[in-house]
């Protein structure tokens, strides 16, 4: 990956600096229910502030489509940010640009907090709009971009803003950065990559870039259903985009020319419902009876996994291989995810996992901090690994 300034490389004493965050968190009631995005920006704001620098935080939240909204306000989120940081007051300003926003900025001290309002209750940051990007600028002298989950996005406050100020990447887009280049960019060679999930049409782009990236693609949840599917296999009732069949051979074909070996479930959980502790059995994949649905992977087919991956050295992983939600349909994800938390523990393997469902499956199977990696990024992750040029990192590289 090419160079991007760091933190290391700024001297914020006495500067006013933007910090792109995203605060974009779960809420219920008017309450955080989730301050995670909110603790990993701690590191990268007390940085600052212990530097002598006035922080200026910027986010989105929700979809207020350029307007006010009243319960998409950031105010709620003051009183668990000063929680994060330890009780630290932080300040709070009506509005991200204008009189309000510029008057909140010049009352703060030295080392001092201030949180802008929902940035997307203006159109022009969607729209990534010149002027609203200038106003932005106004109220700073350094950009700091550390909310790497919106770097896939061409806004405002994500793109044009880097090209405005004196830019540099904080210690969260820093550290995922720098991990995402192991995972793919500068790997630990063999390369695995394990991609599950429901649809094979949402990450075509995906395993077109893997194939020729990995030497081992693990293909599970709903999307291996199309791949047996295409080779002739029964899947009953199984989600399944039967229309995709030529795409996935397309696939495999495309994989058998770049060296990359693709493992498919070889026995599969079937249940005539999806429910909790539906009766079910396992099956292989050439039995699949036609009034039942798979809803996970077999102890044969996570025997197999773990089997190859303790002869990789790094792991990519984006989706669960089954219905991990609900038991027993949850096996075949907890026992290939304790297998790689297992690895990556020996050093033998760099493990870099990122995406929704992949963050709540390694919860739930109780290895989150075991990996050596874990992006809570959705759709920037995905589209990294997909190869495309990330708007958000893509300033950052011609910042410097």
């Amino acid at each position: 990956m090419p160079a991007f300034r760091t933190l290391d490389q700024l001297d914020v004493s006495g500067k006013t600096v933007l910090v792109r965050v995203d605060f974009n968190v779960p809420m219920a009631d008017g309450q955080v229910t989730d301050a995670t995005r909110i603790e990993r920006a701690v590191p990268t704001i007390r940085r600052l502030t212990e530097a002598g620098a006035k922080v200026v935080l910027l986010s989105h939240f929700g979809r207020p489509k350029g307007k006010r909204v009243a319960d998409q306000s950031l105010r709620p989120l003051v009183e668990p940010l000063s929680r994060a940081l330890g009780g630290q007051t932080v300040a709070f300003a009506e509005d991200c640009v204008g009189p309000a926003a510029e008057a909140a900025v010049a009352a703060l001290p030295p080392g001092g907090v201030l949180l802008l309002e929902n940035l997307r209750f203006h159109a022009g940051e969607e729209g990534n709009d010149d002027a609203f990007a200038d106003g932005l600028a106004k109220l700073g002298d350094i950009y700091v971009d550390d909310a790497f989950s919106c770097a896939h996005r061409a806004h405002a406050s994500v793109e044009a803003l880097a090209r405005r100020l004196p830019a540099a990447a904080g210690l969260l887009m820093q550290a995922e950065l720098e991990a995402l280049s192991k995972g793919l960019e500068h790997p630990q060679r063999p390369v695995a990559a394990l991609v599950g999930g429901a649809k094979v049409s949402t990450k075509l782009d995906l395993l077109g870039n893997l194939v020729e990236k990995v030497q081992l693609l693990v293909i599970g949840g709903g999307m291996a259903n199309t791949f047996l599917f295409a080779q002739g296999k029964p899947v009953g009732r199984s989600l399944c985009e039967k229309d995709l069949a030529d795409t996935a051979r397309e696939i495999m074909a495309k994989a058998a020319a770049a060296g990359c070996e693709i493992v498919l479930p070889v026995d599969a959980v079937v249940a005539a419902e999806f429910k909790a502790h539906a009766a079910s059995e396992t099956v292989g994949v050439d039995a699949v009876p036609e009034d039942r649905m798979i809803l996970d992977i077999g102890p044969q087919s996570a025997a197999a996994i773990n089997q190859r991956l303790a002869s990789c050295r790094t792991l990519v992983w984006n989706g669960p291989l089954g219905a991990f939600e609900i038991a027993p349909f949850d096996f075949g994800t907890v026992a290939v995810a304790k297998e790689a938390a297992k690895l990556t523990a020996a050093r033998t393997l760099v493990s870099v996992a990122g995406g929704g469902d992949t963050v709540a499956a390694l919860v739930h199977a109780g290895v989150l901090e075991d990996f050596s990696y874990v992006s809570t990024a959705g759709g920037a992750f995905l589209e990294w690994l997909e190869g495309k040029t990330l708007p958000g990192v893509q300033a950052l590289i011609d910042a410097t």
